[in-house]
């Protein structure tokens, strides 16, 4: 029995030495000592280290803060550059899908076509000298020939068709065709005391050589009253004879042109180097060509009428 009461004693015994030892392991992780020699542990370092750690951790930290706004700023570049091509403003899709559009240009007449807005088209080309010869409602060679002609002058494709562009141009040109231009009837001449001619009121007054490029006409007159007429030619679109109201300044029988070298007979100037005068290539070739300017004359019988008739400071107006 003795034994067993010492053995039961010394088994408390080590329970409280282990207690004990546990308690003190314990209290020693919370609160480490300093060694006598001064050096800090590893321990002290963790523990000083963490204690200092805020301020080292909390801007450390924010990298991982710095991280979350790359994904975020990548959505936002990546929105503007998705949307705006999306919205892409169809403008850069624009320009290339209207532009090709162009040639492809409504076809207004061409050959084989008949009728009344075939007969216009012929009295209008007349008009400005590309259609020679009675007018019709069929589009044939004369007019094919002709369309060809006023298209390589403007500078457009030669096709002979007349398309829109062609053919708005045609329009820009000319005016409307008469009734008797379309029944191809020729105007009566102007004689005296008939006023017959195309009138324009700055005409009316005095002695006026008043000239008309919708007729193509020179019309003598006194005091509103026409007194004779003759046909007369102008200059190309890219030389044209100005309008306006001028005055003859200068006047001369025998007349070289010093840039083309061409004769210029009975010369009336009136505006800079614009001049009436007598054309030997308009009274051969007559509306198939142009002057450089100046308005042609090819009646040299009535042009010399009128150069005795009119002198220095005459009116002269043309008009539309």
């Amino acid at each position: 029995m003795r034994t067993a009461r010492v053995a039961g004693a010394a088994g408390r015994h080590l329970l409280v030495v282990v207690a004990l030892t546990t308690l003190a392991l314990a209290a020693g992780g919370c609160a480490p000592t300093e060694p006598s020699g001064g050096a800090t542990s590893p321990a002290a370092t963790s523990s000083t280290a963490a204690s200092s750690a805020p301020p080292t951790t909390a801007p450390s930290t924010p990298p991982t803060t710095s991280l979350a706004p790359t994904p975020t700023a990548a959505p936002t570049t990546a929105t503007p550059t998705t949307v705006a091509p999306t919205g892409g403003r169809p403008t850069q899709t624009k320009p290339s899908g209207t532009k090709p559009t162009a040639p492809a240009q409504r076809i207004v007449l061409r050959a084989g076509d008949s009728g009344p807005k075939v007969r216009a088209m012929q009295a209008r080309l007349r008009q400005i000298g590309w259609f020679a010869g009675d007018v019709t409602d069929y589009y044939g060679s004369r007019t094919t020939e002709a369309v060809r002609g006023f298209q390589a002058k403007r500078g457009f494709p030669v096709t002979g068709i007349a398309d829109q562009r062609t053919y708005d141009r045609l329009l820009s040109m000319t005016r409307a065709p008469t009734s008797d231009e379309l029944a191809n009837i020729s105007p009566t001449p102007v004689t005296p005391g008939v006023s017959s001619w195309d009138v324009d009121q700055r005409c009316l007054t005095g002695r006026v050589i008043c000239i008309s490029k919708s007729t193509r006409s020179l019309t003598w007159v006194i005091d509103g009253a026409p007194q004779y007429a003759m046909d007369v030619r102008f200059g190309s679109e890219e030389e044209p004879t100005r309008e306006g109201v001028f005055a003859i300044t200068f006047k001369k029988v025998d007349v070289v042109s010093t840039i083309y070298h061409t004769a210029m007979p009975y010369s009336m100037f009136f505006s800079g180097g614009q001049a009436i005068h007598y054309s030997a290539d308009f009274a051969r070739n007559g509306y198939n060509g142009s002057s450089h300017g100046c308005v042609n004359v090819r009646n040299l019988t009535l042009l010399k009428r009128l150069y005795n008739t009119a002198p220095v400071g005459t009116t002269v107006v043309v008009h539309w």
